[in-house]
Formats: structure tokens, sequence, C-alpha cells
């Protein structure tokens, strides 16, 4: 039975492009056993009609605060209290603000201040509106209020433009939905992520670095925070933002992630390693920006630190995911990294694919363990993060 099997959803659907999507997103929820309400600010009814989403819910689309007939018995009121979680999608910039500052000048937002149920809100821009440190703001306001916050994804845009602000993937958002139902996993435990690429520098201009771009990682480090995990995110250099309630640690080189690992390991419970991590360094870095004079520049390489074979080496060591990037020959080395590096579990993607594995929003991964092997196919990072924590979290509490 799905998590979502009789719950009441209130759907709220705020003046943005991505309106044309919560159609689909009402339904894959009713797929799941969930009973649908709909309420839709002014703005969003000239993206979408009401009668769309009437048709498909069954029951009248709620718009107006003051429709007299309906506030005779307070309907906000009452749409409040019906709800077992309020998920608005899409967000917008201008609702994420209202939300922000507690104002009720609509019913969406006269809603979700009169309801104590779980609120989730999955936002939708422009790329240059998602950036402003004004949405960030707010964001983070609501973040500290208890707000899930549900993407954006990045990609192509209704403006024509590329970025991040696209409405998450409607498979991921109704799997994050699910989470606010869930029973959690890994309920007080401790857990760290490395994420990201590391840079190692080569002047104070130039660096080594690697195509990961963190979001495997940083969908990870939310999933396991949604099942319950206190989780410490130990970040390479990127542009993401920092998961709900996660501590989030920045590093550069493949050295200050090995020290910064080693540091929580005193209170760790499980260690992920999802980090690109340079597999060499240079030997000396220069003091000053290195001129372009000769046809040619010799770098001495050194070998860098392995992080995670150090974390599973030690005696208290704790239960041990590690991650393998592959081109080919996969299923071979990630047994040999799984058997060499004494790890509990490894996922192994391919990756030089076409929208799979680095900067892509999708990935697929082989999950081995000693003895055993689970394939998870290609599917949005947030919805593989998901389903790759329920995997850890099954083979963990079998392990102790």
């Amino acid at each position: 039975m799905s998590e979502l099997s009789g719950k009441k959803i209130l759907l709220g659907i705020s003046g943005g492009i991505a309106a044309y999507k919560s159609a689909e997103l009402l339904r894959r929820l009713q797929d799941q056993g969930a009973e649908i309400r709909v309420v839709m600010t002014a703005a969003a009814c000239e993206f979408i009609t009401p009668l769309t989403f009437q048709a498909l819910s069954g029951h009248p689309v709620a718009i107006d605060l003051l429709d007299t007939e309906s506030e005779s018995a307070m309907g906000h009121i009452e749409l409040a209290r019906w709800a077992d979680a309020i998920v608005i999608a899409p967000a917008t910039a201008n609702t994420l603000g209202k939300l922000a500052y507690g104002l009720a000048d609509d019913l969406l937002s006269a809603v979700c201040l009169a309801s104590t149920s779980p609120l989730a809100v999955a936002p939708a821009m422009n790329h240059v509106m998602w950036s402003q440190q004004a949405t960030q703001d707010n964001l983070n306001s609501l973040r500290q209020r208890g707000v899930h916050i549900f993407g954006p994804d990045s990609g192509h845009q209704a403006c024509g433009e590329t970025g991040e602000g696209r409405l998450m993937d409607t498979g991921a958002l109704v799997e994050n939905i699910k989470t606010l139902f869930s029973p959690p996993l890994l309920d007080g435990l401790k857990l760290t992520i490395t994420a990201g690429p590391t840079y190692e520098a080569i002047d104070p201009v130039r660096f080594i670095g690697n195509r990961s771009s963190g979001k495997m990682g940083y969908a990870l480090a939310q999933a396991a925070q949604q099942a319950g995990a206190q989780v410490t995110l130990i970040s390479g250099p990127t542009s993401l933002p920092s998961p709900h309630q996660v501590k989030r640690i920045d590093v550069e080189s493949a050295e200050q992630m090995l020290q910064a690992s080693l540091d929580t390991l005193d209170d760790c419970d499980i260690f992920i390693a999802t980090a690109a991590v340079a597999d060499y360094r240079v030997r000396q870095i220069a003091e000053q920006k290195i001129k372009k004079s000769a046809d040619s520049l010799n770098l001495e390489l050194v070998k860098n630190p392995d992080i995670l074979a150090q974390v599973a080496a030690r005696a208290d060591s704790p239960f041990t995911l590690g991650f393998a990037a592959e081109t080919e020959k996969l299923e071979e080395h990630a047994l040999n990294k799984l058997q060499h590096k004494q790890l509990n579990m490894i996922a192994a993607n391919q990756v030089g694919q076409a929208d799979s594995g680095f900067n892509s929003e999708y990935n697929a991964l082989q999950v081995y363990w000693p003895g055993g092997h689970q394939a998870l196919p290609r599917n949005n990072k947030h919805i593989l993060a998901r389903q790759l924590i329920q995997l850890l979290a099954e083979h963990y509490k079998k392990e102790q």
C-alpha cells in the first residue's frame, strides 16, 4: 500500500506557466490513493482553467477568499483543517514571498496560514528570479519554519533560457510528497555525505577538476534528512543550494575533504562517499599565475588520499557506501572497489552517456554488497536517492 493511500492532500496552484504540469501531478497523486482538493490563485487561472482540476479531482476548485457562500462557513478554515498536507506546485516567487512574510491576502495563502498540517512548496520560476537574494532569503525563512522545499530542477525554461528554476519532475515530486507521511527509516542516526568535485590548485587561478555537479550527493543528503537522519554534507565546489536542515561544510581540495570527513567520524553511523574526488594533485602549487610562454608545460602530479578507503579501514568505521563512476566494465570495477576498500555497499553508474550521470537530472545505479546486487533503473536523481536510502537503511539494520 502506498504511503499516500487515504491521505487528504490540498494541492495549491499559483500563477506560473508550470501550472499546466499540476494536472499530471494531481492524477499521479490519485494513482497513489490520495484524495485531492485544489486551491488556485487568480493568476493560476490565467494559465489553466479551474474546470480542468474540477474534472480531475471530482471537487469544485476553491479560488476566492471573499466568496460569501463558502466563507459563510469559514471555507478557508475548513480547508485548512481538512488537509493532511498542503502542497503548492508550482510555487512562484510571489507565493514564496507571501508565505515567508505570513501574508493572507488570497485564499491559498490564508489556508496555509490557518493550517497546522505539513506544508511543501515546489518552486518554479525563471532562473534569475530563483537566484535572487530576496528569493533565497524567503526560502531560508520557510526552511527554518519547517516548510519542505521540493526542487527546483534545472534545464530549458519556457522563457527560452536555461538554468535552475524548472518545476521538479512529476515522478520526483510524488516521491518527495510521500516523505511527508513516510516513517523515518534512519531516525536518530548520524550520517556524513561527501558530494561534488574537488579542485586541485595549479596556481592561484587554475586547477585540476572534473565534471561532477554534486546533484546526486545533494539529493541523497535531502533524502537521508527526510528519512530522519542528522546529516552532515561535505561539499566540493558547487552552486547547488544547501538541502533543508542539512549541515553543510564547504571544501575545495581532496585533502580538505579528507580532514573534514575524519572530523565527523567520532559521531557518525553511516558514511556515503558520492564526491568525485580528484585522483591526483599538483606536487608544487605555483605561488603566482603561471604565464603562457613555452609550447608545453609539465606538471608533476602526486596521488591524492583515498578518503573512502581511509574511513572504511578504521577499527570503528561507520557503515560505508561508496560510489563508482565508470566508463567501462562497470560490474568488474565496482566489485573490485567493494572488496579492496572493504565497503558495506557500493553504487556504480555508467558515465559518459547522454542525459545521465554528471550534470544531468537523471542517473541509473547498480548497487552491490557482499553477496548481493540490485539495479536501480534510470530515473530522476531525487527518486533514485530515495530508493538508495531505503536500500541502505535495510542493509544497515541487518548488520547491526
